[in-house]
């Protein structure tokens, strides 16, 4: 597995991650498929949308059906019906949020179970062969994801344990041609940490590096200042993944501060409580302006659903608690990160990236399109 640049404008880079399940053009986002499913949506509406990879879970999926049933089935490829690429958080993160039902100790976490309360254990080595066991192209580190605000001691403490589990999590991989273990960057928002974090990692050997630790309550300028002193600590000639982000500005952002990867719920979440994501900014579709507006969300909308829903039946879905309105905008969400995706690889190609984050942030900030702008059809029985 390796990545290779295709072109670059200031920090942003566009290139291609190539795989073992495919190549895959970055800047790119990945649909969150926790349990081996994007929420609400077939295989085949993602790839519609032109996503080129998905991200799975460790966490919940060894938990439910087992990380060795997965494995008997084929693996999660096969049995989520995605060929193409597939990367697997580590569970670390959502071990670490269990808050008083877990326990960490310098070999692991021991935890129970959201689900039925019974206990498990996740240790660098058990992570790694779970992945393993899923097929996972691209397996992450364990690590530790602290809670913020901590001190500088608590950072720096937590940033070494998770160094020590870069090293075990390393050993443990089994390299295979076409697949790939990243190490995750903590280190919260010192520099000196981050700093010593990067170099650890780097000393240790990865496929690619992930910036963890962020876009957990620090907000944007906090988030992108430490972008700015980490991504510069990583390697020019492999991938940089920033995990968990997130709004369309966020990722813009990212991608002008060297960031190639991006994973976050957020669209699939804001598509179930009727949040679309446009060319104009965020609309409410449950909102009562919305109950005789005929015209479909976007006059830009290229997803599989493009001119066929208006905003009206999308309104009427959601205020009928029909399970279709949350399946549509889930669908629309994910097809508008794709799409902005593709904009913002082939501006850094075509070197206008500065015009082009200029002429998105304007859009975003107008808000909703007037009649005169997208006019409304007009509709009448005889």
């Amino acid at each position: 597995m390796h990545w290779q640049k295709e072109a670059q404008s200031g920090q942003a880079r566009a290139g291609w991650l190539h795989t073992r399940h495919g190549s895959v053009p970055t800047p790119t986002f990945m649909p969150v498929g926790t349990v081996g499913t994007v929420k609400g949506i077939t295989m085949d509406n993602v790839r519609a949308t032109g996503a080129g990879i998905v991200l799975g879970n460790t966490y919940h999926l060894m938990l439910r059906p087992t990380a060795e049933r997965v494995q008997r089935l084929g693996g999660l490829h096969r049995m989520m019906d995605w060929p193409g690429p597939i990367l697997t958080d580590s569970g670390g993160f959502q071990v670490m949020s269990l808050g008083p039902l877990r326990k960490m100790d310098e070999d692991g976490v021991t935890f129970r179970s959201h689900i039925d309360g019974s206990a498990h254990r996740l240790t660098p080595e058990s992570s790694t062969d779970i992945q393993y066991k899923l097929d996972a192209t691209i397996t992450m580190a364990f690590d530790e994801c602290p809670a913020l605000p901590a001190t500088k001691e608590v950072l720096a403490a937590s940033m070494q344990r998770s160094m020590r589990w870069a090293a075990r999590s390393r050993e443990a991989f089994i390299a295979r041609p076409g697949y790939g273990q990243f190490g995750i960057v903590q280190g919260g928002t010192e520099p000196d940490l981050r700093a010593d974090s990067a170099r650890a990692l780097r000393d240790i050997g990865f496929e690619g590096y992930a910036i963890g630790g962020l876009a957990v309550g620090e907000g944007q300028e906090l988030m992108f200042s430490t972008l700015d002193y980490t991504t510069p600590l990583l390697p020019e000639d492999q991938p940089r993944y920033l995990m968990g982000v997130g709004t369309p500005d966020d990722l813009l952002g990212a991608v002008m501060r060297g960031c190639d990867m991006f994973d976050c719920v957020m669209p699939s979440r804001a598509g179930r409580t009727a949040r679309a994501y446009t060319e104009r900014g965020t609309l409410n579709l449950r909102n009562a302006r919305f109950a005789e507006d005929t015209r479909p969300i976007s006059p830009d909308d290229d997803s599989p659903m493009a001119g066929r829903y208006s905003r009206a039946y999308l309104h009427h879905l959601f205020r009928a608690n029909e399970m279709l309105g949350p399946m549509l905008l889930t669908l629309h969400n994910l097809a508008y990160y794709q799409r902005l995706m593709r904009q913002i690889r082939a501006a850094i190609i075509a070197g206008t990236l500065e015009q082009t984050a200029a002429e998105l942030r304007q859009n975003w900030a107008k808000g909703d399109w007037s009649e005169e702008e997208y006019p409304m059809p007009r509709y009448h029985q005889d």
